[in-house]
């Protein structure tokens, strides 16, 4: 059994390492967004629809099985490598293929920008495997300095090709390069290497878990994509722009902290997966941290949007703060439904996960279907009401396999979100005052970070209280190593 301090120790690193990687591409999408045009990025945003389906395939099942399984060997991924890199290769002939006809589907000459974006599939066959053996054995600090490494040069070159004038292809060659230094980078420190073998029955016992978590994650890329297709598609590219920005910034939020959780806890609960009352007592502590984190820089988000946009992208991106409000609203349910999915996938449930995903995403195409005429913003509208009623179907399946449902789970989470709305009324009270914009933007932060806190405080918080020991568990680690 994993224990609790190196769960600590590893969701601290796999933390270090998202917020440090998205930091950095934060700060350079910032200079490249005030360099070029939205319609530039919307370009990006109509080729990487397909791409990232297809990733599915590479990023999918398999690896998660790996993750899964109890007695993974190197014969397992060995077997998973080799099969990766033939199987990329045929994703990337077909892509290569239907290049000229998904630039005839947009009306827009993007044949050569697929084709060489698309070279990023076979490198993600490489890294897949790499990063399941760096989650199974808790080594998240080698992901740290091989991510920061592969977003630091990354960001060099988009920022110099866009200031030489390469517009799209800036975002392209940023795109390609990040991904082969990351790449590089975890070969060199991680010292797994492939053995000449390989197992079609290792294969096929993995598949047969992994197919599941696959398609399930197949229709979830499909479905998310499909928005972009039909924003893309029925109305222009700057308005994918707009949609996509918006999106990007809560995304941050949710991407550094809530998959930094989900690849710590998913190894941990799947140690422990016989043991249920164990996985419930996880997944409890999961959403109360995951609350109390992201719910507040959520709320906090919105209630600066419209200033932080002016500031940061100038006016030209004005546009996406409708979207960004809307998408920081949808996204605090996020987290919450991830860990009942983690919960579910490490008991070994990869049938009801399949299910679950089904149901969310024929209830997510109904609602698309019926938003989409009405505009891009309409289309955001139907993202919320599906994240809503997706975290809910969640919270019945794992009522009935960890009696953990959806009461348990609301009170639970419930001094965060009260917190979260009283921290944000203060916020938009202080957007009031007419000072300078930039001093005005800092104090709405400090008010807010104040404000939640005091909250937590009064309101005797338990994850405020868990949090404030786990960093003085850590500096007292520290301080005995140092000692050492």
């Amino acid at each position: 059994m994993i224990s609790n301090e190196t769960v600590s120790k590893n969701f601290i690193w796999r933390l270090l390492e998202r917020c440090g990687a998205q930091i950095v591409t934060f700060v350079v999408s910032i200079v490249l967004a005030r360099l070029l045009d939205p319609s530039v990025y919307g370009e990006i945003a109509l080729v990487t629809v397909f791409i990232s389906i297809l990733q599915v395939f590479v990023d999918g099942g398999l690896g998660n099985a790996l993750i899964q399984k109890k007695d993974a060997d190197n014969v397992d991924f060995s077997s998973v490598f080799f099969f990766n890199i033939i199987f990329c290769i045929i994703l990337y002939g077909l892509m290569y293929l239907i290049a000229p006809f998904i630039s005839a589907f947009y009306d827009k000459e993007l044949t050569s920008v697929i084709r060489v974006l698309s070279i990023v599939i076979i490198i993600s066959g490489v890294k897949n495997v790499q990063q399941a053996y760096v989650s199974r054995n808790m080594m998240f600090k080698k992901f740290f300095f091989a991510t920061l490494g592969g977003t630091i040069g990354a960001s060099v070159i988009g920022v110099v090709l866009a200031l030489k004038g390469f517009g799209v292809w800036a975002l392209v060659y940023q795109n390609l390069f990040n991904n082969v230094v990351d790449t590089l980078l975890l070969w060199i420190t991680v010292k797994w290497r492939p053995i000449c073998t390989f197992s079609f029955d290792r294969l096929k016992g993995l598949f047969s878990f992994g197919w599941k978590l696959l398609l399930a994650q197949l229709f979830d890329s499909v479905y998310e994509n499909c928005r972009s297709l039909i924003i893309g598609k029925k109305y222009s590219a700057a308005s994918l722009a707009y949609y996509n920005k918006g999106k990007q910034f809560p995304s941050l939020i949710l991407t550094n902290i809530s998959s930094s959780m989900d690849s710590v806890l998913l190894p941990t609960m799947s140690t422990v997966q016989d043991d249920k009352k164990l996985v419930r007592n996880m997944l409890s502590r999961s959403i109360k941290l995951s609350a109390f984190v992201i719910f507040p820089l959520l709320f906090g988000l919105s209630g600066i949007s419209k200033l932080m946009v002016k500031i940061l992208l100038t006016e030209k991106w004005g546009l996406c703060v409708p979207y960004m409000n809307i998408f920081c609203i949808a996204m605090i349910f996020t987290p919450l439904s991830l860990s009942n999915l983690n919960a579910i996938k490490a008991i070994g449930n990869s049938g009801v996960y399949l299910k679950l995903e089904i149901t969310r995403k024929i209830f997510g195409i109904l609602t698309l279907i019926i938003f989409m005429w009405f505009g891009p913003i309409y289309i955001a509208f139907s993202y919320l009401l599906n994240q809503i009623i997706g975290y809910f179907i969640n919270t019945l399946a794992t009522k009935k396999v960890l009696d953990y449902g959806p009461i348990k789970q609301l009170k639970d989470i419930f001094l965060s979100l009260l917190g979260s709305v009283f921290m944000l009324v203060f916020v938009w009270s202080i957007g009031k005052i007419s000072i300078n914009k930039y001093f005005l933007v800092i104090l709405q932060i400090m008010v807010g970070m104040i404000s939640y806190v005091f909250f937590a405080y009064i309101t005797h918080n338990e994850s405020f209280h868990y949090i404030l020991m786990l960093f003085k568990t850590l500096l007292k680690q520290r301080e005995k190593d140092e000692k050492i």
